[in-house]
């Protein structure tokens, strides 16, 4: 399926690692010029990597914290003073507690401020950010990296949980709002996928159970997949950002607002 996402210039935030990686590696293979941001140092050697793979595509990097709005608004003007149109912007950028949340009495408030700041006021930043240069072409669109833990109140660490269900909600108010501009928006939400974040999701776990019921990071995930994911097995990243990419493409024109779970049958509405 051709997806029509050839020369159109993708911005995608936390590019250097997990999901945001592999959008960034499918996104080049489909022919897109790319902005990678990350506040990670590594996001520079992403980019040139993916630039050595595609020499006929704009594919460049910057350094940024999706918490600091000058940061990512400079970014943007100089996309834009390169002549570069922003046709989409994929953000994945996203960090946990690094706490075992389960009972919440484990984490104190002060745990929760760093994630709320990131994963909330983040988002905000990145829609602010690149949703008027959407509206003055009057097409593209926002896919924004969600998780099951957004929709089921999962335990595991509540801040994140909660930053996540705020996203949701966030995108859906997004979708309404920039729909009479010609701008789609979606949350995908995955479930069980071997990234940097649901390996300190384990460590976590594995940190305050007794040497006895330690588990290394392969048997927590089989358990849980075991009980939790119908359709018994991890998901990649790669299937994550084959969803994305999709609802990048003009056949997803009628796609807005929607939260779209790729996560084994993790979560069903009933």
């Amino acid at each position: 399926m051709d997806l029509h996402l050839q020369s159109r210039t993708i911005v995608i935030t936390g590019a250097a690692s997990g999901i945001g990686r592999a959008v960034a590696t499918a996104a080049a293979d489909e022919g897109a010029d790319l902005a990678l941001l990350d506040q990670s140092p590594s996001i520079d050697q992403v980019a040139s990597e993916l630039a050595g793979q595609f020499p006929d595509q704009h594919i460049g990097a910057a350094r940024v914290d999706v918490t600091d709005l000058p940061q990512l608004e400079q970014t943007r003007n100089r996309l834009l003073d390169d002549g570069r149109q922003i046709d989409h912007v994929v953000h994945c950028a996203a960090i946990g507690s690094g706490r075992f949340g389960m009972p919440f009495t484990n984490l104190a408030p002060a745990d929760w401020n760093r994630v709320l700041e990131v994963n909330i006021l983040g988002m905000v930043n990145v829609a602010h950010t690149f949703a008027p240069a959407l509206q003055q072409q009057k097409q593209g669109s926002m896919q924004f990296l969600g998780s099951v833990a957004g929709q089921i109140g999962s335990p595991t660490d509540p801040p994140y949980s909660a930053s996540k269900a705020a996203g949701i909600n966030f995108a859906q108010c997004l979708a309404r709002d920039l729909a009479p501009h010609g701008i789609r928006v979606n949350t995908i939400c995955p479930g069980m996928v071997k990234t940097p974040l649901n390996r300190s999701v384990w460590q976590a776990w594995n940190e305050r159970q007794e040497p006895s019921q330690q588990l290394s990071y392969d048997e927590w995930g089989q358990q849980k997949i075991r009980q939790l994911v119908p359709l018994g097995r991890w998901q990649t990243p790669e299937e994550v950002a084959a969803t994305i990419l999709f609802l990048l493409s003009p056949h997803a024109a009628s796609i807005t607002g929607q939260t779209i779970n790729v996560d084994g049958g993790y979560v069903m509405h009933w």
